[in-house]
């Protein structure tokens, strides 16, 4: 069946180690939408830090999308938004009951900001933050409203990585239970919803495109990436650099993010 929309992650798949699309993969994605395929990024990031790479792929307007907060969110590039799942004060409190596992800093990811409640703020928030063109809010946690929610939280290194490993490792099963909970980086333990994830979404885009599972491919090589890949229908693409789970529920593996993985497989299997 004939592939009708590549959804490919960003961070380690789309992105080289420079953090740019190599050109041979951006004429590969291009050549694909010409011939009327979607190209859908499928990301953690927020809408902010994805449109640099929309535009420089060409993708724009109404009829082209995007998954991000890991598949909290369906946008179209024109910001509207068709589907959102939301995290509310109840999980606020939760979150910063986790929190108390290890030194490491919390953060609630919002389309219009990032929020949280730590004084002392490590390299690697801030980082994600410029990076997607968010502000962070510093708060109280009395200073919180009832009323608030968010789409997704990342917990991430201060200073010691191990902090996460800790964190990591003593994360209670009623968490796991409640929340999709993945390590994207050794520096990074991202939550969402249960049934927030990009696999999730991704069905629900295609469902309301009338495509037939079928008939998508995805490209990713994170924890984040896994409900993707536990997809028996989708064709699944693992990056050379992916996590060794990824690659075991893949269909193939192509080279790295930094050898032109994705044009090679597009090449082979779709142009």
């Amino acid at each position: 069946m004939a592939i009708k929309l590549i959804a490919v992650d960003l961070d380690g798949t789309l992105l080289n180690s420079n953090n740019q699309i190599s050109p041979e993969t951006e004429k590969a994605l291009r050549q694909a939408s010409s011939q009327g395929i979607l190209v859908v990024l499928a990301t953690g990031r927020p809408l902010s830090g994805a449109m640099t790479f929309n535009r420089q792929l060409g993708l724009a307007g109404q009829k082209q999308y995007n998954i991000v907060f890991n598949g909290a969110v369906i946008q179209d590039l024109a910001g509207n938004v068709l589907m959102n799942q939301e995290m509310n004060y109840h999980d606020f409190s939760n979150l910063r009951r986790l929190q108390r596992l290890a030194k490491v800093n919390l953060h609630f990811e919002t389309p219009e900001c990032f929020w949280t409640c730590d004084r002392d703020l490590g390299a690697n928030l801030a980082i994600n933050a410029a990076v997607n063109n968010e502000l962070v809010k510093v708060r109280k946690p009395e200073e919180i409203t009832q009323d608030f929610t968010f789409n997704k939280v990342g917990f991430s290194v201060i200073k010691e990585e191990q902090e996460v490993d800790k964190l990591w490792q003593n994360i209670p099963e009623w968490a796991f239970a409640k929340y999709d909970i993945v390590r994207s980086f050794s520096s990074v333990i991202e939550v969402n919803l249960k049934d927030a994830s990009k696999g999730n979404a991704l069905i629900q885009l295609a469902d309301r495109l009338k495509l037939d599972q079928q008939q998508v491919m995805v490209f990713g090589d994170q924890g984040n990436d896994i409900s993707m890949f536990a997809n028996p229908n989708f064709q699944k693409i693992a990056m050379g650099n992916a996590i060794e789970e990824i690659k075991q529920e893949a269909d193939y593996v192509t080279a790295d993010n930094d050898s032109e993985g994705i044009a090679k497989a597009l090449k082979k299997f779709v142009l």
